[in-house]
């Protein structure tokens, strides 16, 4: 029958669904730090006098503004997002976590390269679209599937999906009880002990 595993794939489907959603809302405020702060650092929003710090080094803004992205994206979809994939060892969640997103960040980084040294788009609207548009977009589909994969991959809550963990087998009797508080034990035997033989 076909009903197993339909469900099965049924409940895949769904906690995907689960966890694309609040990947989605951690990514949204990720976003909004990464994308504010290269602006903030790049163009006149920055509130002090004179040129903005990063002024003419976008790429080094680009690797600022991601890294502070980076770790509030760590710290949102491991205590909420992936909170029942989350790994027994933090250090190594996180080390594991930065590859994926260095990688990430390679992607955006070389989509603003190209765009703003190959291809001599040095505006700030083209350096948006660039490096936060297409640049974010394909590194957030490559870390979805990355975290799945190779950093959230610990089912530490029994009750979330993947391999069930092996549990003693509960014997009990017609009673309710298990089979040692069941069995009456015979009058002047004490329990574990067998009754002496009547003869040889």
């Amino acid at each position: 029958m076909l009903s197993g595993p339909i469900a099965r794939v049924r409940d895949l489907i769904n906690v995907v669904y689960r966890e694309a959603i609040k990947f989605g809302a951690v990514g949204a405020i990720a976003f909004v730090l990464d994308v504010g702060l290269f602006n903030l650092l790049t163009t006149a929003l920055w509130p002090g006098t004179g040129s903005p710090p990063l002024d003419g080094h976008e790429k080094i803004a680009k690797i600022t503004s991601a890294s502070v992205a980076i770790l509030w994206a760590w710290l949102g979809n491991r205590y909420w997002t992936f909170r029942h994939r989350r790994q027994a060892t933090p250090l190594r969640e996180l080390l594991l976590f930065v590859a994926m997103n260095l990688i990430g960040l390679v992607i955006a980084v070389a989509c603003l390269a190209i765009s703003h040294d190959l291809l001599g788009f040095t505006s700030p609207l083209a350096d948006n679209i660039s490096g936060n548009v297409i640049g974010i977009g394909l590194g957030t589909v490559f870390r979805f599937w990355a975290y799945r994969r190779f950093v959230f991959n610990e089912f530490l809550d029994e009750a979330g999906p993947g391999p069930a963990r092996p549990t003693a087998p509960q014997v009990r009797t017609v009673t309710g009880l298990p089979p040692e508080a069941s069995t009456p034990t015979p009058s002047g035997v004490s329990a574990g002990r067998r009754p002496a033989s009547g003869g040889h």
